[in-house]
């Protein structure tokens, strides 16, 4: 497969990522009510687990050495990325509201971009940085309606800060994915998922203490079937993969699609009317994500151009 075909591939298959996760957050707030959110993420990680394991068990066990050897990496991707930013977006939802919270998870591809140069001398090309700010643009026209002066109104409390931590731990584990071991993508989400759910196993058992407890039916099945499977099984093997292939600047940019997305589905499935204000931050979404395109196809083409160095 050509560089240029394949680096189309990995951002379609990013719009996917962010479909599942514009879906996670849908199922979140329908099962609010009748799945405690600790409860939930413990399923989460568990189920995924549990399906990733026939799959990726022996894997790890043949790459236990190299496992060992980066266990470090391992642990700190997997609490940064698994535990702690799920930690932070959920309890701060419990006391911010979703226009705050998607308004500063739009701050994440800027964030990778700053991080990505702090950490690693990473330089961004001035149309990856238009991209960049014409995608959180279109996020920020959805989130405040179109209404661009409600941005002087905006408050940030506590449960702003939460996300605001959420946001800097997820920029870190994008940056970061650069440091996995050299082991199999599904030894290493299985490592990550188990290390999840025992971390967020005392986290239900403290809601269960507390008399909070999952109303099972049909539709609580389902929906821990939902998130165990689609955005984290099949999500994060692909977001990893996609950014080992395109950097972390880009695949991190991705991310604004997902209020695209929400908004997307909140038509289709909760009755929501689409607004003017939602066409136009689709537009500026989409332009940005053609721009970092762009950007990316202009590095492979001079790639594929660039002069060999003499034989001897």
């Amino acid at each position: 497969m050509s560089q240029p075909r394949s680096t189309t591939r990995a951002l379609l298959l990013l719009g996917l990522v962010m479909l599942f996760w514009a879906g996670n957050s849908i199922t979140g707030r329908a099962v609010r009510d009748v799945i405690p959110p600790f409860t939930l993420a413990f399923g989460r990680w568990l189920i995924a687990a549990i399906i990733i394991a026939p799959f990726a068990a022996r894997t790890a066990w043949q790459q236990r050495a190299a496992a060992m050897a980066g266990w470090r990496w391992i642990a700190a991707l997997g609490f940064l990325g698994i535990v702690c930013f799920n930690a932070f977006i959920y309890s701060g939802l419990h006391h911010t509201s979703a226009a705050n919270a998607l308004l500063l998870q739009a701050a994440i591809p800027a964030l990778v971009l700053v991080l990505d140069r702090a950490l690693f001398k990473t330089r961004a090309v001035p149309i990856q940085v238009a991209g960049v700010l014409a995608s959180t643009l279109g996020v920020v026209l959805i989130v405040f309606r179109g209404d661009l002066s409600a941005l002087s109104g905006l408050h940030l409390g506590a449960g702003d800060a939460l996300v605001l931590c959420g946001v800097l731990v997820w920029g870190l584990y994008t940056v970061l994915l650069r440091k996995k071991p050299a082991i199999g993508p599904g030894a290493f989400l299985l490592l990550v998922f188990i290390l999840g759910a025992a971390a967020m196993a005392p986290l239900a058992a403290w809601e269960w203490a507390h008399g909070q407890r999952v109303v099972w039916s049909a539709g609580t099945i389902a929906a821990f079937a939902y998130v165990g499977i689609f955005p984290s099984v099949l999500a994060y093997f692909i977001y990893n993969s996609a950014t080992a292939q395109l950097g972390a600047a880009r695949a991190g940019q991705a991310i604004t699609l997902m209020p695209l997305f929400g908004a997307l589905l909140s038509a289709l499935l909760l009755g929501e009317r689409l607004e003017r204000y939602h066409y136009l931050g689709m537009a500026a979404i989409l332009a940005g994500i053609i721009l970092s395109a762009l950007a990316l196809r202009g590095e492979a083409n001079k790639t594929l151009v660039a002069p060999r160095p003499p034989a001897g």
